[in-house]
C-alpha cells in the first residue's frame, strides 16, 4: 500500500498491537517488577499490560484478514475473480524479503558463536539441537508453529515466525476459496466455520499451551473475522458521533478485557472477543481513515509510525533483544537500569525496522510486485 493510500487509523491499531508484543517480550527478558514503573503504577498493573502480548498478535490477525480481503476486492473487483498466481506473487513480494533476511542474520549470529541465536535441543527431547535445515524449511513452508509446538522454543529470535506460519497457511487457500465459492455469502459462511471452530478447538486443548495458542485452528478465527469484516466494510459505514461513541466503548472494553486476566485463563472466547472488538475498530477506521486528533497528536503519530513498520518490527525486534541479552544479561541488570534498556530496545528496534523497510524490504517489494503486475488483472 502506498503512503498516499495508507489508512492512518489502521496503522494506529497495528502500532498499539506491535507495542504490546514488544513490551511483552521485554518483560519476559527483563522482569520489570523492581523498576520505577512498577513503583508508580504497581507491579500488578505493569504485569497486566505485559503478560497478554499474544492478544496483540490476535489483533494483527484481524487486521491482516481485513486488509488482504479488502485489497483483493479492490484489485480484482470481485473475490470470485481473484488471480491465484498474482495473489501469491504479491504475498511473496511482501513476505519473503524480510523473512529471508531474518534467517540470514540469525544464521550469521549463530555461526559467530552467540548462543541466544543458535538452535537448542527440543524441550524434554534427546540431546542434539533442532537442525537448521529443518527450522528454515518450517519457516519457509508455513509450519513453524507446528515445529515449535513439538520442540518448544528452540530458537529465540525465530520464535516469532509461528504467527507468520499461521497467516500464510490461511492465505495458501485464500484464492482457491474465492474462486470456488465465488460469492460473498458463501465465503462468509466458509470463514464463519473457522470462527466457530476456534473457541471449540481452544476449549478442547486447554491442557496443551502449544495447541490452544499456536495451532492453526486456534488462530484462524481471528483472520476469518478480519476477512468477514472486509465483506461488511462497504455495507456498514461507521461515521459520526454515535459511531465514535461506539468505537470508544469498544476500545475501552478491549483494554479492560486485556488487563483483566492472563490469556491462559481467558483464551477460549477471549481470542474471539478481542478479534470482534478489533473488527469494530477496523470498520470505524475504514469509514473515517483519519481525524484532527490523529493528525495533531505526536504520540498517536508515533504509534502510527510503529504500525507502518509492524511487519519489520515483528520480525526483527527479538534480534535486537537477543543482542541486548548477550551484552546485558538479566542477572546483571537491576532496578531502573531495565527502563533504560527498555527505551534503548524500543529505539533500536524502530531504527532497525525503518532501515530494513526503507533500504531493503520496500525496494524489493516494489521490484517483485512489478514482476507480478502482469497477473494482477484478469485477462
Amino acid at each position: 500500500m502506498s503512503v498516499g493510500l495508507r489508512n492512518k487509523r489502521i496503522d494506529l491499531i497495528r502500532g498499539v498491537s506491535i507495542l504490546l508484543v514488544l513490551f511483552h517480550h521485554f518483560n519476559i527478558a527483563y522482569r520489570l517488577d523492581d523498576t520505577a514503573l512498577a513503583r508508580a503504577f504497581g507491579w500488578e498493573a505493569v504485569r497486566a499490560v505485559a503478560r497478554n502480548g499474544n492478544y496483540g498478535v490476535t489483533m494483527f490477525f484481524v487486521v491482516s484478514g481485513f486488509l488482504i480481503t479488502l485489497n483483493a476486492r479492490r484489485r480484482w473487483g470481485e473475490l470470485g475473480r481473484v488471480g491465484a498466481r498474482a495473489f501469491y506473487g504479491l504475498r511473496a513480494a511482501r513476505i519473503l524479503p524480510c523473512l529471508l533476511l531474518l534467517l540470514l542474520v540469525v544464521d550469521a549470529l549463530a555461526l559467530a558463536g552467540f548462543g541466544v541465536f543458535q538452535n537448542r535441543p527440543p524441550q524434554g527431547g534427546e540431546a542434539g539441537s533442532v537442525p537448521y535445515w529443518l527450522s528454515h524449511f518450517a519457516a519457509l513452508t508455513s509450519w513453524m508453529n507446528v515445529l515449535i509446538g513439538r520442540a518448544g522454543w528452540f530458537n529465540y529470535p525465530l520464535g516469532v515466525l509461528w504467527s507468520l506460519s499461521v497467516e500464510e497457511a490461511f492465505y495458501l487457500a485464500f484464492p482457491f476459496a474465492c474462486l470456488v465459492l465465488r460469492t460473498d455469502a458463501r465465503l462468509a459462511a466458509f470463514w464463519a466455520m473457522f470462527i466457530v471452530l476456534g473457541p471449540a478447538w481452544r476449549l478442547a486443548h486447554q491442557g496443551d499451551e502449544a495447541a490452544w495458542l499456536y495451532a492453526y485452528l486456534a488462530c484462524f478465527d481471528g483472520i476469518a473475522i478480519g476477512c468477514c469484516t472486509a465483506l461488511m466494510a462497504e455495507r456498514v459505514i461507521l461515521r459520526g458521533r454515535a459511531a465514535a461513541a461506539l468505537q470508544g466503548a469498544v476500545a475501552a472494553g478491549i483494554a479492560s478485557f486485556y488487563l483483566w486476566k492472563p490469556i491462559a485463563q481467558t483464551n477460549i472466547f477471549g481470542v474471539t472477543l478481542m478479534a470482534l472488538g478489533t473488527a469494530v475498530l477496523l470498520l470505524g477506521a475504514h469509514g473515517s481513515p483519519t481525524g484532527p486528533i490523529l493528525e495533531r497528536s505526536r504520540v498517536l503519530g508515533a504509534l502510527g509510525w510503529l504500525g507502518r513498520l509492524s511487519y519489520e518490527l515483528y520480525l526483527f525486534h527479538l534480534v535486537v533483544l537477543g543482542g541486548m541479552r548477550v551484552a546485558f544479561p538479566a542477572r546483571a541488570v537491576a532496578g531502573d537500569g531495565k527502563l533504560l534498556l527498555l527505551v534503548a530496545y524500543l529505539a533500536l528496534s524502530g531504527a532497525l525496522a525503518a532501515l530494513v523497510a526503507r533500504f531493503y524490504a520496500e525496494p524489493l517489494n516494489r521490484g517483485l510486485r512489478r514482476l507480478s503486475a502482469s497477473y494482477a488483472r484478469p485477462a
